[in-house]
């Protein structure tokens, strides 16, 4: 099947499992329901489940057990998008060409719909107890979810990066925002993979090696992007990091070295791919596609 279709046709099927854990609206507080579904159902290319579970096959996992974690990673993904889009982060009004959830439902409950996601997203992959005959990689699983999602990992990117908002930012700082608040995730995504497969350690830090490379050529990119692409083909407002103010790699290092570390970066991933054991020819393009991708 061409790369194209068969991303769609994973996508869709992350939809559908998304679908199955996502709180029912109604009840007395069907508001956060219906603002945290709204958030999730706003679209994306549900990159980080497709990682997770595309990993999970490449290092022999065969079962249903990895799909709490797929609606998990893609929920406090989603969470942490609700919380940069607010006023006091980025005040965007509009990503994935529509409009964000505090828009919709109003900062107060936007604030809500984020916290909410991300505990639910934890409620969701314990369920992952429940379906496999190993619970102690379950177990694992949650810790690195909870690791690379928390200080150690996506909110201390955060925090990093909001403290120095309207600062320049010294490169080795960038560096640290960039590997947590957008590497980390996908070093979670590709290590439960591995961990709910039961590879072997060195699998799991090769895994995470990869990600980390990914990671951070994806957010140089996305500076790349910020710059040269446009709102249409991009679904969320260009020239942001101008507009407030933000060091990025392109402003530190310019485009054209910029261009060239993701270039980098790409090659040095999928030669890290390349010494783990098993072959999924998808994931390697997948991998590619992120980094290289043009909206």
């Amino acid at each position: 099947m061409e790369f194209k279709a068969q991303l769609s046709q994973q996508a869709a099927r992350v939809d559908r499992i998304m679908d199955r854990y996502l709180p029912e609206e109604c009840g007395h507080q069907k508001t956060i329901f219906s603002a945290m579904n709204y958030s999730v159902r706003a679209g994306g290319k549900r990159l980080r489940p497709i990682l997770m579970e595309e990993t999970y096959r490449l290092c022999g996992g065969e079962g249903q057990e990895i799909e709490p974690f797929m609606a998990a990673i893609e929920m406090i993904h989603t969470s942490s998008l609700v919380h940069d889009d607010l006023p006091a982060m980025d005040g965007d009004e509009y990503r994935r060409g529509k409009k964000t959830t505090w828009v919709v439902y109003g900062e107060d409950m936007g604030i809500l719909a984020g916290d909410a996601l991300m505990i639910y997203a934890f409620e969701v992959a314990a369920k992952a107890f429940g379906m496999t005959a190993h619970p102690e990689r379950a177990g694992r699983a949650i810790g690195i979810l909870a690791e690379k999602t928390g200080i150690y990992g996506m909110i201390g990117g955060q925090t990093v990066d909001v403290e120095l908002t309207g600062q320049p930012v010294p490169e080795d700082k960038l560096d640290f925002i960039y590997r947590l608040k957008t590497g980390a995730l996908l070093e979670a995504s590709m290590m439960i993979g591995a961990v709910m497969a039961g590879a072997d350690e060195d699998t799991v830090k090769k895994c995470g090696e990869v990600a980390l490379k990914v990671g951070l050529a994806f957010q140089i990119q996305d500076d790349i992007l910020d710059l040269t692409s446009s709102t249409e083909a991009l679904g969320k407002p260009v020239m942001s990091d101008e507009k407030n103010n933000k060091t990025t790699y392109v402003t530190i290092n310019g485009l054209e070295a910029s261009r060239k570390q993701v270039a980098e970066l790409s090659a040095q991933a999928v030669d890290t791919l390349h010494g783990i054991p098993g072959e999924n020819p998808f994931l390697e393009q997948l991998i590619l596609s992120l980094v290289n991708r043009l909206k």
